[in-house]
């Protein structure tokens, strides 16, 4: 795709979008992680909380590929509701775990149904798009995962 101002705007914002779902898993999973007793999911929502960082890092780097800078702080409304919704479960459940999943579960749904718009609004680039994709993967796996806590 060739970029002209227009293109990479709406790259950009597409892009900024996914950071802002994406800081909202680190948040949503990092406040998860202190509310559950389990030692085991406490790790795994601390290891999804440090792998969502990890994809922000790389997707501000195809914005600053676009010449553009990158600012994220807090997140978005979606995930907003989503750390809100974590916060009264877990105060009105006394972290009940599986209250928590629940919630877990909700905001990796909204990830994923934003990943999926980014990649059909055509407005990023090959290289955008397999890391989008690769994101997108690993973030329906961790929803599979997630689903099969909540079996167990």
């Amino acid at each position: 795709m060739i970029h002209t101002d227009e293109t990479t705007e709406k790259a950009v914002s597409t892009l900024e979008g996914l950071i802002s779902i994406l800081e909202d898993g680190k948040l949503g999973y990092t406040n998860a992680a202190e509310h559950v007793s389990s030692p085991a999911i406490k790790t795994d929502f601390l290891d999804y909380a440090r792998e969502r960082a990890l994809f922000i890092v790389e997707i501000q780097d195809e914005i600053n590929k676009l010449g553009k800078s990158t600012d994220t702080a807090g997140g978005g409304p979606l995930g907003a509701i989503h750390r809100a919704w974590i916060d009264i479960k877990s105060s009105f459940t006394s972290g009940d775990t599986e209250a928590i999943i629940n919630a877990c579960i909700t905001g990796e749904e909204a990830a994923i149904e934003k990943y999926k718009m980014a990649l059909e609004h055509n407005h990023l680039d090959s290289s955008q798009i397999a890391i989008v994709s690769k994101q997108l993967n690993t973030i329906e796996n961790t929803l599979a995962k997630i689903k099969a806590k909540k079996l167990s």
